[in-house]
């Protein structure tokens, strides 16, 4: 199979590529765990080539594979800094840097967004606004993109305005494999209305989060919880105070939840309990669509 060029999502934990043919069409797909948080600069390019080795032969200086990354290999201390873009501005509103590598290979890193006030910045998330706005013209909003890091993104005229970022799902992973809890949650089942409880209680009572995350451990030992409930309830507290924290984001507004698999029908669960009912899209489609429109910018 000879790809015409490499889409790939490069995050802190995972490296996901689609090879791609001359009609954006997905070709084929790998996955690896070799994110941006395990490598040092000079270790990119070859993960990247472990990854993709069935589809880069006979390439050479004159007829490089072109491979587009977002994501977190344009981060200060991945492949090669790309930058930010400052909000007010589209979503792909920065231009692409090229990564050193062999000359079979033609490597471009896309830009982040930036906000000054209150600082923050996205990356990699921001071609899934790109993908999610393609064939959505006019569309008007706030984005949730669940993940390691939570990204809730407003959007108005083509272009994000601001955003916020929660590190829910980064607090969840350490909460559960580093601290005490990790004697009291199992690695799987769940219950719903344990995470909806959990939800209502920690919108209720954010401040009190802290008492509330060791007394999943305390009932764990005094009441016997199942260590699926306890794993309901913690991702339900975190959820619930990131939803309250955020209120003024999704109160009333158009909302649009971005995701993919158990964690987005978490947030699409937590948020219908507050009445709100977000219109859904899938975070791995979101994110090639993206990719596809910032090829014909990059090598045009």
């Amino acid at each position: 199979m000879a790809p015409d060029w490499i889409a790939a999502d490069w995050g802190t934990s995972a490296l996901r590529v689609w090879a791609m043919g001359p009609d954006g069409a997905v070709l084929a797909e790998a996955r690896a765990d070799t994110g941006m948080g395990a490598l040092a600069p000079d270790g990119f390019e070859g993960a990247l080539r472990a990854l993709i080795a069935p589809w880069t032969g006979g390439r050479d200086g004159e007829h490089p594979l072109r491979v587009l990354v977002c994501g977190m290999a344009g981060a200060r201390g991945g492949w090669a800094e790309a930058g930010y873009a400052a909000v007010p501005c589209p979503p792909a509103g920065g231009a692409a840097v090229r990564a050193p590598s062999a000359p079979d290979l033609d490597v471009r890193l896309l830009p982040g967004l930036s906000q000054a006030e209150p600082p923050d910045v996205i990356r990699g998330e921001e071609t899934q606004v790109a993908g999610f706005l393609e064939g959505r013209p006019g569309w008007d909003g706030v984005l949730c993109l669940p993940g390691t890091h939570a990204k809730w993104v407003r959007v108005s005229a083509a272009e994000v305005v601001g955003f916020r970022t929660a590190m829910t799902g980064e607090m969840f992973a350490a909460l559960s494999r580093h601290t005490v809890l990790r004697h009291a949650l199992a690695e799987e089942g769940w219950d719903d209305a344990a995470f909806l409880e959990a939800v209502a209680e920690g919108m209720a009572r954010p401040e009190a989060l802290g008492l509330r995350l060791f007394a999943i451990r305390a009932e764990g030992l005094l009441r016997g919880l199942p260590g699926g409930v306890a794993r309901a309830r913690l991702s339900g507290l975190l959820i619930g105070a990131e939803l309250q924290a955020l209120r003024p984001w999704w109160l009333g507004e158009r909302v649009a939840l971005v995701a993919s698999g158990s964690l987005g029908e978490r947030y699409a669960a937590a948020l219908g309990a507050q009445g709100v009912r977000p219109e859904r899209a899938d975070a791995d489609a979101a994110v090639l669509a993206g990719l596809r429109a910032a090829k014909g910018r990059v090598w045009s």
